[in-house]
Formats: C-alpha cells, sequence, structure tokens
C-alpha cells in the first residue's frame, strides 16, 4: 500500500463519520501523488502527511445565550487550528445549522493550501458555530456572538489566530464578535477580519471575494484564448460572493442571468439587476424570489436546477457539494467551457474529475476564491501599520495576487507534466511552501 493510501485510510478511521474532511483530503492527496511518490521515504520518515492532516488544535465549546422570548438556548462552537507553518491560523467563522466539527475541519484543512497560494504569511484555520443568525433578532445575534466570544477569545489574537467571516458571519456579526473581545481583552488590535471601516477594516475587503474569483477567471481565460467580455455566465449564491462576483464579471462586459439562494434561483435573460438584488440581500436580508416583484420578465423557479441554465461560465458561490455530477454534465452539454469556484469545495469529486476529463477550464475553489482572505491579510497589515490604504490600492494588490496564484498554480501543473489540470497545479503549489516551511522547523 502507497504512502498516501496508508493516510487515507488512517484519516477515515481516526475521524469516522466526518464525510466533508475525508473529501477534502482525498481531493488533495490524489492530486499529490506525484510528489508524494517521488519522495516517498523520506515523507514517511518524517511523518510528514500526518502531521499535515492532523490539526494543530481543535477546540469545542458550549454558547449558551437568551433568546428573546427569555429562553436560554444553547449552541456549540468551534475552532480548528490546523496549520501555523507559514503564519498565525487564518480562517472564517461559519454560522449555519450544518456546522459540525468535520465540516469545520474540511474547510481549515482546504484553508492551509488557500492561505499558502496567496504568498502571505499565513496559516490554516477555521471556526463557527451551528447557531443560525436568520430570523433572528439584532439583539439575538449580539448576545449569541458576545458568548461565543466570551470563550473563542482565550484561543485567537493579532499574531496567533485571526479569525473573519463566512457563511452567516458578515459585517454586523464582526462588529458584534469584536467589540466583545475588546471588552474582554482590553485590547485594539487586528485579531478579526472584516471590520468596519470606522474600526480597523479595509476598503475591498466586502468585494474581495467575489472581485478575486473574476480576477483568476479572466486570467485562466486569456491564458486560453479566450475572454470573459461577451459571456453568458451563471451564479449560485447571492451572497457577499455571489454579489461582487456578479459586480465585477459586469465591469468586464459579461452578462450574469442567474443567482440562486437556499430556496430557489432566479432567472434573467435581461441580465441581472444587480441593484435590485443588493436591496433584497444586503439591505432586507430577504429571500432572492422577491427580485421577480420588481422585474416581473424574470422567472424564480423553487428548489434546485440553476445549473440547468445554458451559460458560457459557471460559478458555484453558495456552498459544499452543491454541483454534481448530473449538474456537471449538463453544463457541458449545454455548452459551458469554464467553471471557477467561488465558494469552498462546492463541486462534487465525481463533478471535478467530470470537468478535468472533458477539457473544461476549472479553477478550483483553494486558488479561484482566495481572494478573501488575501484581503483580509491586507487588513492584517493595514492594522500592524496602523493605516488605511485607498480602495484602488487594495483592490490592484488583490488583483496582483490572483494573478499570482494563477502563475503558480500553472507551473505547478506544467511542472509534473498535468498541464491545464489547476486542480492538482493548486494543490501542488499550495503544498510545496508549506512542507517546505513545516521540514525546515523540524518535528513540531
Amino acid at each position: 500500500m502507497s504512502y498516501v493510501d496508508e493516510i487515507l485510510e488512517r484519516v477515515v478511521s481516526k475521524n469516522p463519520s466526518e464525510t466533508e474532511f475525508h473529501q477534502a483530503v482525498k481531493e488533495v492527496l490524489d492530486s499529490l501523488r506525484c510528489v508524494i511518490d517521488a519522495n516517498e521515504e523520506k515523507y514517511k520518515k518524517d511523518a510528514v502527511l500526518e502531521r499535515l492532516t492532523e490539526p494543530e488544535r481543535v477546540v469545542s465549546f458550549r454558547v449558551p445565550w437568551i433568546d428573546d422570548k427569555g429562553q436560554v438556548q444553547v449552541n456549540r462552537g468551534f475552532r480548528v487550528q490546523f496549520n501555523s507553518a507559514i503564519g498565525p491560523y487564518k480562517g472564517g467563522l461559519r454560522l449555519h445549522p450544518s456546522v459540525n466539527q468535520g465540516i469545520i475541519k474540511f474547510l481549515g484543512f482546504e484553508q492551509i493550501f488557500k492561505n499558502s497560494l496567496t504568498g502571505l504569511p499565513i496559516g490554516g484555520g477555521k471556526g463557527g458555530s451551528d447557531f443560525d443568525p436568520k430570523g433572528k433578532s439584532d439583539r439575538e445575534v449580539m448576545a449569541f456572538c458576545q458568548s461565543f466570544m466570551t470563550e473563542l477569545h482565550k484561543y485567537i489574537g493579532a499574531d496567533t489566530d485571526v479569525p473573519a467571516g463566512d457563511i452567516g458571519v458578515g459585517a454586523r456579526e464582526i462588529g458584534f464578535l469584536y467589540g466583545q473581545y475588546k471588552r474582554i481583552t482590553g485590547l485594539y488590535e487586528g485579531v478579526l477580519t472584516g471590520k468596519g471601516l470606522t474600526y480597523g477594516g479595509s476598503l475591498a475587503r466586502t468585494q474581495a471575494t467575489g472581485y478575486g474569483l473574476i480576477y483568476i477567471l479572466s486570467e485562466m481565460l486569456s491564458h486560453n484564448g479566450k475572454e470573459l467580455s461577451g459571456k453568458t455566465v451563471v451564479i449560485s449564491g447571492s451572497g457577499n460572493v455571489a454579489i461582487y462576483a456578479t459586480e465585477k464579471a459586469q465591469q468586464l462586459g459579461a452578462k450574469v442571468v442567474a443567482l440562486s439562494d437556499s430556496n430557489g434561483y432566479i432567472y434573467d435573460k435581461d441580465g441581472i439587476d444587480l441593484d435590485i438584488v443588493k436591496e433584497i440581500k444586503e439591505v432586507k436580508r430577504a429571500r432572492i424570489k422577491e427580485y421577480v416583484e420588481k422585474k416581473p420578465n424574470a422567472v424564480y423557479t423553487e428548489g434546485k436546477g440553476i445549473w440547468s441554465i445554458p451559460c458560457d461560465v459557471a460559478l458555484p458561490c453558495a456552498t459544499q457539494n452543491e454541483l454534481h455530477l448530473e449538474d456537471a454534465k449538463t453544463l457541458f452539454n449545454n455548452g459551458c467551457f469554464a467553471v471557477a469556484e467561488g465558494a469552498n469545495m462546492p463541486s462534487t469529486r465525481e463533478a471535478t474529475d467530470f470537468f478535468l476529463e472533458n477539457g473544461m477550464l476549472f479553477m478550483p475553489g483553494k486558488a479561484a476564491n482566495a481572494g478573501g482572505v488575501a484581503t483580509s491579510a491586507l487588513e492584517m497589515s493595514q492594522n500592524s501599520q496602523r493605516l488605511s490604504w485607498t480602495f484602488e490600492e487594495v483592490d490592484a494588490k488583490l488583483k496582483d495576487i490572483m494573478v499570482g496564484i494563477f502563475a503558480k498554480v500553472d507551473d505547478a501543473s506544467s511542472r509534473y507534466n498535468m498541464k491545464g489540470n489547476y486542480v492538482a497545479g493548486a494543490n501542488i503549489a499550495g503544498f510545496e511552501k508549506v512542507i517546505e516551511a513545516m521540514t525546515a522547523q523540524g518535528i513540531v
């Protein structure tokens, strides 16, 4: 049995029922086989893969809070500090009923390679809770966030672990979390990113993941003799990533025709009116179906099926494992030639394999959606320097980082005779930097 297969068996046996984590590790290690097999004796002696797949620290805690009816509620909180070889742990907090330890570990593992690809000194971590902010009052969200941070603050810090937002954690939640951290510790430091502009946040952070997705997509298309202008794009989701991917795609001349949320999806053949979507999602926090009230020519469909809409480019920006093999086949048969992931692992392994086997251009999430964490690291730099850069400065740095990520991914895939396989390229490029740092620091 190869070293990779030994580790895959070990991960499954030591982490039972954590299927998303198993999936993430298998996807990464399978694409790294050529690198690991060439160095198997050394890597095995140093237990490199055992150390890579075992988090440095896993914290789980209860989060008691009181709802508006006076009832005490109890949720479970998590922080997985996966790997600090190249910098302090960095990764978002997710608030969603589906959150469990396996999902947080999958996200933290992916974050190691994503953060490595940015070229910035940040390690991999992730956290969150099974609390659902949907339908909660501001007071209830504040009560939860304050209780959550009362425990979490023990494990984080500007040079230790710097959380950010993720699903369910936007400007409101970051504000409540930061206020409680400051109240407890007495420290005004860059311990959370995605902060408001009045208290240490960075311009362009809100737009960063969506903009970064389009920057690397555009670079991938250009490198393969294509361009985004004039293309029809379908984007799943209607949160932060989807909204600003839509905005940047439209600025570059593409026509985005569909967005979705957990209830269903809208199709507007004339192109999405983003002002309406922003009003629904960012101001009213309502459902995407309200779009058709303002645009009666648009069509709302309950449930799944957004990938049945014909398009040139598909951007899954909602959640993990939302795009299945049948969806991939439908996209291909309808003429889609490029897919870039705005969410974390939104395509199943079978869908990813189909894209690669059929010559579609495919950029995995750990490279494609790295713009958010990259700009979070830029926010950390601004906080450390007590400076605030202009929107244009941050946006230019973001674009340079995303173009640089594509170059690293393309180079790694070429060096191992897998040109055009950007899944392998992303994993290899991220892995090489982390392993070099881990080796230099000894057996820790």
